[in-house]
């Protein structure tokens, strides 16, 4: 459940620590005072969009820390594992920072984090329903996702939808191949042209550089013979030989050492000299060994070179990038064949459209369950509304053509009165009775969800008298089980809850305020007396609000 909000210069909040407690908790104050934007706060740290307008006048940023225990949620705790975001034990810190900018950035537990993970953890812990979700419940689409969500069909809803798109996916890829079959047959015999030249050409990888290594030492073959034989000639083999003027310069310098220490370090160098020299003479010696005049090889490396130079000219390509290109020719060759198989796309095409069918008539079955049950249930909370009489149904109608939602779709009908034919939900009910039956719709919807907290945004908007105490009974109720937090103007409501919070708009230093109270004994009396006598509370509506709060 969430054990408290943190907020910094959040809209015309500066700052607020907000404890959070078990069971139904109803915020209350005037109209503008902020009640809503506490919620708008916890939406943002759940993953909400962010936007600049959220910062304080005169804040730098908008900082909002929710702090959840999830010691009894296995599922969370997994998620958090998996996702590498464990914290302390047993809590969960989501935190949302908002620039002035509009750039804003996203914590779990103290870790930077996407805003789609921050919405699916958030989708664990929390259930907001909005001051305007009756006016969503009109749109075809919110029903199904109320009637899927409701009866734990949401990932077999996705699973459907995914089915749907790869059979459409495979369907067009047949349709467009029918279509284009003969220029893809001409690109394709194209590529094969290449690809067999290209193969026999047989260039390896690396053998570019080395064949112009080779062409270089053969086409100067002769030069580097002759150059070798000069130097070996010049070291060791004419009577002017080096290495023999080195050993005459040693064999007189030798013995000299003896009266003068002082030429030790020349006899060490000319020493030196001399075994370079002699190392030299072998290696040279080694290869010239090697070193050979071959034409037939130079002509079949320069042809060599030749058939390289000229296929690149040919692609386009530099001659060592031709292992490349022909890789990627080998590539967009093997895609092209396996989609000019048009046996083999139909075959796919049938196997996709098969699973979507076995998803998609499994999805309307559960449906259809689920709305006889769903359908008993709200038609039971609106009598209990002051709609006697009235009838809720949701009626599945099948498509003429197959969809990523399903084969059917799903629309809520509603009978105000007895006898009345039910018609859509849109054409029949009046505002206040919209309301109504919305409220039952999301109390008995967030019976069956796993969420541990609730959320109410003023949804009970447009009723009052004995409706409002039905309504506010049915949240306490929802309460036992669960944390319910309700943002209402109704004494009725308010007075069910297990803890009240007043809400008020405060003016300090020239700026505008939001202060939350939690209200309790004598405190409780007067506001829930304000909510009934508006500006003036007298003994009277006192007195009356302690009885409603007495008969909780």
């Amino acid at each position: 459940m969430l054990v408290q909000l943190s907020i910094r210069d959040f809209a015309i909040v500066d700052s607020l620590e907000l404890v959070f407690s078990p069971g139904f908790t109803a915020l209350t104050g005037e109209t503008g005072a902020g009640k809503s934007i506490l919620i708008d706060a916890l939406a943002l740290a759940l993953g909400e969009r962010a936007d600049a307008e959220q910062v304080r006048a005169g804040g730098e940023r908008a900082d909002v820390t929710a702090e959840f225990a999830v010691d009894a949620l296995e599922d969370v705790q997994r998620w958090l594992a998996e996702q590498a975001f464990e914290g302390d034990p047993g809590r969960l810190l989501l935190r949302r920072v908002v620039d002035r900018g509009g750039r804003s950035r996203a914590f779990i537990n103290g870790r930077a984090a996407m805003l789609n993970q921050v919405r699916e953890i958030g989708d664990r812990l929390v259930d907001i329903h909005g001051q305007h979700a009756h006016q969503s419940l009109l749109h075809p689409a919110m029903q199904r996702q109320v009637l899927d969500a409701h009866a734990g069909l949401a990932a077999l809803a996705r699973e459907v939808a995914e089915a749907y798109r790869s059979w459409q996916h495979l369907a067009r890829a047949r349709i467009e191949h029918e279509t284009n079959a003969a220029v893809r047959n001409t690109e394709r015999e194209q590529l094969t042209w290449q690809v067999d030249e290209l193969a026999k050409l047989a260039l390896a990888p690396g053998e570019w550089e080395s064949v112009q290594a080779e062409h270089s030492r053969l086409a100067h073959a002769a030069s580097l013979v002759e150059g070798v034989q000069g130097a070996l000639d010049a070291l060791s083999e004419s009577d002017a030989a080096v290495l023999g003027g080195l050993s005459g310069a040693l064999s007189r310098l030798r013995p000299l050492v003896a009266y003068d220490a002082a030429l030790a370090d020349v006899l060490a160098m000319l020493e030196s000299a001399e075994a370079q020299a002699g190392e030299a003479v072998h290696a040279l010696r080694h290869y010239a060994g090697r070193v050979e005049l071959d034409p037939r090889r130079l002509r079949g490396v320069e042809q060599r070179l030749e058939s390289i130079h000229g296929t690149a000219r040919k692609y386009r390509v530099k001659p060592e990038a031709l292992p490349e290109q022909l890789a990627d020719l080998r590539s967009r060759l093997q895609v092209l064949e396996i989609a000019s198989d048009l046996q083999a796309l139909a075959k796919e095409e049938q196997t996709a459209l098969a699973r979507y069918q076995d998803r998609a008539r499994k999805l309307g079955t559960d449906r259809r369950k689920a709305a006889a049950r769903l359908s008993k249930e709200v038609s039971a909370a609106m009598k209990e509304l002051a709609m006697t009489g009235g009838r809720f149904e949701i009626a599945l109608r099948a498509l003429p053509e197959a969809s990523a939602a399903g084969n059917e779709e799903v629309e809520f009908l509603v009978a105000a009165n007895a006898g009345a034919e039910p018609r859509p939900l849109a054409k029949v009910v009046s505002g206040g009775e919209l309301s109504r039956i919305s409220l039952a719709i999301q109390v008995i919807t967030s019976k069956a969800a796993a969420v541990p907290t609730l959320i109410f945004d003023e949804v009970d908007a447009g009723i009052g008298g004995a409706v409002a105490e039905v309504v506010g009974r049915k949240l306490r109720a929802l309460g036992g089980g669960r944390q319910v937090l309700c943002v209402t103007h109704l004494p009725q409501v308010a007075a069910q809850a297990a803890q009240q919070w007043s809400v008020e708009k405060a003016f300090e230093g020239g700026s505008v305020k939001s202060l939350v109270h939690p209200l309790d004994g004598p405190t409780r009396i007067e506001e829930i007396a304000r909510m009934l006598g508006g500006v003036e509370v007298t003994a009277t509506t006192r007195r009356h609000a302690a009885e409603m709060l007495g008969l909780r």
